[in-house]
């Protein structure tokens, strides 16, 4: 295959530059080394502890094959042979990065901290866009190897739903200077590109890849889980650390009161916790910081807004000029004109009301137009002969059990539409390929198997893509090829960014791996949370003839 120039986002070079090796997992995967029996138990925020107790170590281990699955395929295909013809499509999708504020005085980090929710607190939450911008520039390497179609971010790009962290996020992207800091500017390691605080030059995506965006809980709710009141953004832009009870626990919700949140010291090298902890703990008054009217909160149309404020491609990246005054987050693209593929981006979020039970906005949801919007982009495409992949946040068919956020994830009750009824929805549309997603931090992937064993091609695969923050810290690379009977194979791959050694991105993941081990979250699957999948997908033999002819000839 011809290589593809890289266009190179400004003329500066990047601040943080990566590992010159750039792999896939299938060649090499980060494993947690086990922290001994004999040391001592620790907190999250105890990070000037961590490597003499062993916490956060890691090595290098193996390279993971491809696992096929036949799941949605009919009985007996495992022992016939194929060949790979046609590559439909390579895009690569990465979720979760969570950029965060981390002074912010609503960040809410007393509930990762002294409550165990690692979606609260985690020393990784330092380095969020040192992290990104070291997945972007191996994007990029991977892309010189082999050209992506496009890329797209499933969601939770920022934490807290702030402007600040927004532009961030975007700038990063964008390959502009990045000043991570917030509220009073601090160094807390004298000189440059040396801390968390200090400001940098990120490389940017390459401008030839397209990159489209999802929304996701965190984009638009206070800590991901409640539509902010006023209260809470009053608290976003001022300087008192946000009196918060437990609202997951509380049945007063947001309006519960008794604990300062806490938020991060910037001025020490470690970030190092302050102002969290009951109100009676603070006998002179609310724990105070420095005011940034740049916290402030974006509803729903100015987060869409500012996809707009980007120089890279496409203008808005996905989103129409009307989502910015309506907030509608759903839209189609199609990769390229020689593409047989239509992506239907899906917002699966809550509404911004609160549910009727108080309970918070964290659950995958559709209301009644949502679920119209959905039906005909399916119904179009099924009558275009396109192949779909649907991108939402949140995934489905997870059930009630947690995940790697701390948090219960499952499908919200007052939905329009229920997940059983959306499910089997999804299973009358042959070309139904892929629900893409991110929100649980976890790589993993689930077969909805055709309700009619004589069409097999009613199945379609789910693959979640696991959290740029949290362990393993990864994105995914997706090609979908063409094989020479009636099938398609999708080869899902996971990443590690190539951080380079001693950088910050490189403490990231070692911080991260140390909260995986201190908060006992599983890694799933096991035993380093990485897996790299062939899905297989039956084609109807019409769908076959209309779409072989597309595409870029598989190499040899």
């Amino acid at each position: 295959m011809q290589k593809r120039k890289t266009a190179r986002s400004g003329s500066a070079e990047p601040s943080y530059p990566i590992d010159p090796r750039v792999v896939t997992t299938c060649e090499r995967t980060v494993v947690p080394v086990p922290v001994p029996r004999t040391s001592i138990r620790l907190h999250p925020q105890d990070v000037s502890h961590f490597s003499a107790n062993g916490y956060g170590i890691w090595r290098y281990d193996r390279g993971l094959e491809y696992e096929k699955r036949l799941d949605l395929m009919p009985p007996g295909s495992p022992g016939a042979p194929v060949t790979r013809t046609v590559t439909l499509l390579h895009f690569f999708a990465l979720a979760d990065p969570h950029i965060t504020d981390k002074e912010s005085p609503a960040q809410a980090v007393i509930y990762g901290s002294e409550w165990g929710i690692p979606a609260g607190y985690s020393p990784a939450m330092l380095y969020t866009t040192q992290v990104l911008d070291a997945a972007v520039q191996t994007v990029n390497a991977l892309h010189r190897e082999k050209n992506f179609d496009f890329g797209i971010f499933l969601g939770d790009g920022i934490n807290n739903g702030q402007y600040n962290e927004l532009r961030w996020y975007i700038d990063v992207l964008d390959g502009r200077v990045i000043n991570p800091d917030s509220g009073l500017k601090d160094d807390p390691v004298p000189g440059p590109l040396n801390d968390y605080q200090d400001e940098f030059k990120a490389a940017g995506l390459d401008r030839t890849i397209p990159w489209y965006q999802v929304l996701g809980n965190h984009d638009h709710f206070a800590m991901g889980l409640f539509p902010p009141d006023e209260y809470i953004k009053t608290a976003l832009t001022g300087e008192k650390i946000l009196n918060l009870g437990n609202a997951l626990t509380d049945p007063l919700r947001i309006r519960s009161r008794g604990f300062y949140v806490g938020t991060i010291d910037g001025r020490t090298p470690q970030g190092d916790i302050i102002g969290a902890g009951p109100v009676s703990d603070f006998p002179r008054g609310p724990p105070i910081v420095a005011a940034d009217p740049d916290r402030r909160f974006l509803s729903r149309t100015e987060w869409i807004a500012e996809f707009f404020h980007s120089d890279s491609v496409p203008a808005g990246h996905g989103f129409s000029q009307a989502a910015r005054t309506t907030g509608f987050a759903c839209y189609t693209f199609e990769p390229g004109p020689d593409k047989s593929i239509r992506v239907i981006v899906l917002d699966d979020t809550q509404t911004d009301e609160n549910t009727p039970d108080g309970s918070s906005n964290r659950h995958g949801s559709l209301d009644q137009e949502r679920y119209d919007w959905l039906v005909h982009a399916l119904d179009t495409g099924q009558a275009d002969g396109k192949l779909m992949i649907i991108a939402a946040h949140i995934p489905i068919g997870v059930g009630a059990g947690s995940s790697g956020t701390g948090l219960s994830l499952h499908w919200d009750r007052y939905a329009a539409v229920s997940e059983t009824d959306l499910i089997a929805k999804l299973q009358t549309y042959p070309n139904l390929l892929l629900w893409i997603a991110g929100h649980r931090h976890r790589n993993t992937v689930t077969a909805f198997r055709s309700p009619d064993a004589s069409r097999p091609e009613l199945g379609f695969w789910e693959i979640e893509t696991a959290s740029l923050r949290e362990f393993p810290q990864q994105f995914r690379t997706i090609e979908i090829v063409l094989n020479s009977d009636n099938s398609v194979s999708v080869f899902a791959t996971d990443v590690d960014p190539a951080v380079r050694d001693g950088s910050l991105a490189e403490k990231a993941r070692s911080y991260a791996i140390a909260a995986h081990q201190i908060y006992n979250t599983t890694a799933d699957p096991m035993p380093g949370g990485s897996c790299n999948a062939e899905l297989v997908i039956p084609l109807s033999p019409e769908m076959k003839a209309r779409i072989q002819h597309s595409g870029t000839p598989t190499a040899k």
